[in-house]
């Protein structure tokens, strides 16, 4: 079908997702979980409820009882699908996708993601014939309001005893659905708010935080209602990005870097992962805090397992995913919300605005993540290999190659990887200084092409 991604299934509506469709990949998910009972959320998309409610109807022919909790963030998904012990869920969203797509994020108990190798390439070869319709029993569905449960589950994460003035641009997505019940909590938290109101058409901009353009309106706030610093989410708040004071972006990598210690303080010793996209500083900051880096591949599904293996209580991706051990080791925007209020307010902090919090992060000089489009990325990463056969490395994902040492003028890394959602080579670099990243970047883009 085409919908059924390496993550989630997402597609347009109604060509490539409808009532139909949803009501088989609500059947066979069930089936696939053998559930006795699951969840069922959905964002603010025009089409949402018809999808939901299609997902359902399939779930409950399969005998299994659903959980309805109505308009819901993915975060907030993952909350009711822990708290409630069910034997797993789903959120209807198409995350930052535009207003015409809609889709799932599944998951079983105890919110474990479900990626395509652990299940949605089993459903999706389920879904590829009749609907079988409903079975001997017939599940019921009942309505939960999980809203203000939720927010008090948020808020225990706030850690602060000062004022502090911030921006938020929820993009009109489901952030500002569970926003209010959260800032009621916090009395300490003075706001000023851009397109809070949930439209799933996004009539302001898109609502994905990592582009830079998407962020001018919450810098130029920031700026001029003089805040600390502004935070912006995605469509269905399971990511979110920061400005600090200035409305300069500060990159996911280095808002984990800053959140590595105060997990550390109440969990000395444990692990933190981080992608391996990130700044060589994230590992550096884990150390320093007296905790254990541990370095994984892309994804949120490889994260939360590792973290869950391992044992971390925080973990953070470039993408603007962090990921909370008290959270069912699941991701949430508002959670890292809460939790910068935290590092922001504190007393070790005090008299240091967030640029300054940030400007010893910035020790190393980083492209961001570039895209090309490659027709054999297997071939070109391998070739990758070969003219990089002296430097030190690794495939944890794609390949990263290492230079020098860290106090070599010299130092570079660089790592390349095939995207899992779209045909794309991904890929990061980093150096000790400006003119050794530039001159390295333009040699990668030499062999890889022009990027898109």
């Amino acid at each position: 079908m085409g919908i059924f991604k390496a993550y989630d299934i997402r597609g347009t509506v109604p060509d490539q997702l409808d009532a139909a469709i949803a009501r088989k990949i609500g059947y066979h998910f069930a089936r696939f979980l053998s559930a006795g009972r699951l969840v069922v959320g959905q964002d603010m998309r025009t089409h949402s409820p018809e999808i939901a409610d299609a997902v359902s109807e399939g779930m409950r022919a399969a005998g299994c009882d659903v959980v309805r909790l109505g308009l819901a963030s993915t975060p907030m998904t993952y909350y009711a699908i822990g708290s409630l012990e069910c034997d797993g869920g789903l959120c209807v969203t198409a995350s930052h996708n535009p207003g015409e797509y809609n889709g799932m994020k599944l998951c079983s108990a105890g919110a474990s993601p479900i990626s395509r190798d652990t299940g949605i390439g089993e459903i999706e070869k389920r879904c590829a014939g009749a609907y079988p319709g409903p079975g001997p029993s017939r599940g019921k569905e009942e309505e939960v309001d999980v809203l203000n449960e939720y927010a008090d589950h948020v808020v225990k994460f706030a850690d602060i005893d000062r004022e502090v003035h911030f921006a938020i641009d929820a993009a009109n997505g489901m952030a500002g659905y569970t926003l209010g019940a959260i800032l009621e909590r916090l009395p300490l938290a003075k706001t000023e708010t851009l397109y809070m109101e949930p439209d799933g058409t996004f009539p302001n901009h898109e609502a994905n935080p990592l582009k830079e353009e998407n962020l001018q309106d919450l810098a130029r706030l920031v700026r001029d209602k003089n805040c600390e610093f502004g935070v912006e989410f995605d469509g269905d708040a399971d990511r979110c990005c920061f400005v600090d004071e200035k409305g300069q972006s500060v990159g996911a990598d280095l808002m984990t870097a800053l959140f590595a210690p105060r997990f550390l303080t109440r969990f000395p010793g444990t692990p933190v992962v981080y992608d391996l996209r990130s700044s060589w500083a994230v590992k550096e900051e884990i150390q320093r805090a007296g905790g254990t880096p541990i370095r994984d591949r892309v994804g949120h599904s490889f994260m939360k397992a590792t973290m869950r293996e391992k044992g971390a209580m925080f973990g953070g991706e470039l993408s603007g995913h962090f990921y909370f051990g008290e959270n069912y080791t699941c991701d949430s925007g508002v959670i890292a919300m809460v939790s910068a209020l935290g590092f922001v307010a504190s007393k070790e902090n005090k008299g240091r605005s967030f640029s300054d919090l940030v400007v010893e992060l910035r020790r190393y000089h980083s492209t961001g993540e570039v895209n090309f489009k490659v027709e054999d990325k297997d071939g070109k990463i391998a070739e990758l290999k070969e003219r990089y056969a002296s430097g030190h490395q690794d495939g944890l994902d794609g390949i990263t190659v290492e230079f020098g040492g860290l106090s070599d003028s010299e130092w570079w890394w660089f790592n390349v990887r095939p995207s899992n959602t779209e045909p794309y080579l991904r890929m990061v670099l980093e150096a000790s200084n400006v003119e050794l990243c530039a001159s390295k970047r333009e040699e990668l883009i030499a062999l890889l092409g022009t990027p898109v």
